[in-house]
């Protein structure tokens, strides 16, 4: 999903949603971590994704 894209929809999105969605960030990026370590990883651009996006929910989250 496009930067824009996402934004356009976290925007839309209320407090609670956001925070599930960066405890659902967080847990994905824990196993992606897990994986690295096992050099079970296929998408290592996965793990710097989930952190920006998580960057850009709390963003929005305090401009509200």
């Amino acid at each position: 999903m496009k930067s824009k894209e996402f934004i356009k929809e976290i925007k839309s999105l209320k407090k609670e949603e956001l925070e599930n969605r960066i405890n659902e960030y967080l847990e994905e990026i824990e196993n992606l971590r897990f994986q690295a370590a096992t050099t079970q990883l296929t998408n290592p651009i996965k793990l710097r994704t989930l952190r920006r996006n998580i960057a850009r929910i709390k963003t929005v989250m305090s401009a509200q």
